[in-house]
């Protein structure tokens, strides 16, 4: 790793400058650390010669013109700060911001001292962790001393997931290496600046001919491994609510939403499928809206994959200001990322304890060829898994068509509520009639054979309740 770069591109923050933008009243977690306590003392790694592990010619003297450049004594710089929202409240938080100019952001023995510190004052202090990453790596100067830093940082990262905290990172320029693929890839929600390289493989290291389109923010949040691409205006407000949003964890489940629709209950089994493809019918965005004050967006199953048909995030309830999270599917057929979505946020939301809300409205699950080959089935019976685990309370409402086991992937066992223009069925009228082998003409009365009606889900125990309009 060298000790700088040219700057090209979008903006590099320093870490402190990073740290004022999202926050106020920082507070160095040296100055906070009690020096008896060896969870927290910031103590430099064992007793090496000059110049390192490795006695790597020119360390040491790397390392002073570098301190003497940033004015940072190490690549991180970690300590609690509150971040504040556009509503003025703040939410304190444990923030660990990389200073890129010193050797690159690079990760060294040090630099893990002050990332174990940072996790375990969180912990303590029950604070979510925000990570500020632009990093180039592992440092090259301390050999494997530095590399194995990174499984010292995961194993930090898992005991703060496991203690229920939050994990937010956000991606500056650049962000590469061991440094995505630790603080930045394993958080539980991640953003990044616009223009932003993100990628494992850093611009000396890639294939020489490889697009640099596909190491950036945008390309990465294309592939589902970031959540959001934020404007360096917004960062600070999109922060806050995140921090707010995941900080509200509640026992309590959420009733379903009222229908926003006006159809009454339909009189036939086919009278439901039509109510429930109707172009006008009422879709996901408007119970979304109706139902929250505010809400972010999760993106993407962090394996390479994206599905618009299926909203996933977190929102604060307009009723009474709780926070909830959300999956809601927007009538088109799942695909397999957008089941992986799904259960990514039902797991996330688990941990947390926050109560989660899924919207049910899809034809069935994708069943083309590439579905198969991005294994449709084996992200069903992740959602299956995440579902039947989940410990926190799951609200659905079936708000439109409930196409088989792609649909009920989605709905909470016990807690599944119904509105009038919906139906829930084991397969397709359509699809019924032809494995029955019948004319089209019998797909109707197959419909009403299917029993798929809301008051027939009802009466089979399917659902709980028919949710009324301005319930």
């Amino acid at each position: 790793m060298t000790e700088g770069a040219a700057v090209h591109g979008p903006r590099r923050f320093t870490a402190r400058e990073a740290i004022a933008l999202v926050s106020t009243g920082f507070t160095d977690l040296t100055d906070l650390a009690d020096p008896t306590a060896p969870a927290l003392a910031l103590t430099p790694p064992g007793s090496y010669g000059p110049d390192g592990p490795l006695s790597w010619q020119g360390y040491d003297a790397s390392r002073t013109r570098a301190a003497d450049r940033t004015g940072e004594e190490e690549s991180v710089v970690c300590g609690t700060a509150a971040v504040r929202g556009e509503d003025g409240g703040t939410t304190p938080a444990v923030l660990i911001s990389f200073e890129f100019g010193f050797l690159g952001g690079s990760l060294g023995e040090r630099t893990g001292d002050r990332l174990e510190a940072a996790h375990t004052y969180a912990r303590e202090h029950r604070l979510p962790v925000v990570s500020l990453v632009a990093t180039g790596g592992s440092r090259m100067q301390e050999g494997m001393r530095a590399l194995v830093q990174l499984q010292r940082v995961a194993r930090q990262s898992a005991l703060t997931r496991a203690a229920g905290l939050p994990q937010i990172a956000v991606l500056r320029d650049p962000t590469t290496g061991g440094g995505w693929a630790t603080l930045g890839a394993g958080a539980d929600v991640i953003l990044a600046l616009p223009g932003a390289q993100v990628g494992f493989a850093g611009s000396r290291v890639r294939p020489p001919d490889a697009d640099p389109a596909a190491y950036t923010a945008e390309a990465q949040w294309a592939a589902g491994a970031v959540d959001a691409v934020v404007p360096e205006r917004v960062l600070p407000e999109a922060l806050a609510l995140w921090l707010r949003l995941l900080s509200d964890p509640s026992t309590d489940p959420v009733p379903p939403p009222p229908a926003l629709g006006d159809a009454g209950l339909p009189p036939t089994g086919w009278e439901a499928v039509r109510a429930a493809r109707a172009p006008q019918r009422p879709r996901a965005e408007a119970y979304l809206d109706t139902f929250f004050a505010r809400r972010a967006a999760i993106s993407g199953d962090r394996c390479g994959g994206t599905d618009a048909g299926m909203l996933c995030g977190f929102g604060v309830r307009a009723r009474d200001g709780r926070t909830v999270a959300y999956a809601a599917q927007t009538g088109t057929a799942t695909r397999p990322a957008g089941y992986r979505t799904a259960a990514r946020l039902i797991r996330l939301a688990d941990r947390l304890r926050i109560p989660v809300l899924t919207l049910v409205d899809t034809p069935g699950a994708a069943n083309d060829a590439e579905a198969e080959r991005q294994g449709a089935g084996a992200a069903i019976a992740e959602l299956f898994s995440a579902v039947a685990a989940a410990e926190t309370p799951m609200t659905t409402l079936l708000i439109g068509e409930g196409g088989s086991g792609g649909a009920l992937a989605l709905a909470a066992p016990d807690n599944t509520w119904a509105t009038p223009d919906s139906y829930f069925s084991v397969i397709a009228p359509e699809l019924a009639a032809a494995i029955l082998k019948r004319p089209a003409e019998e797909v109707r009365a197959t419909a009403d054979q299917l029993r798929i009606r809301p008051q027939d889900l009802l009466e089979l125990g399917v659902v709980r309740g028919i949710v009324e309009q301005g319930r």
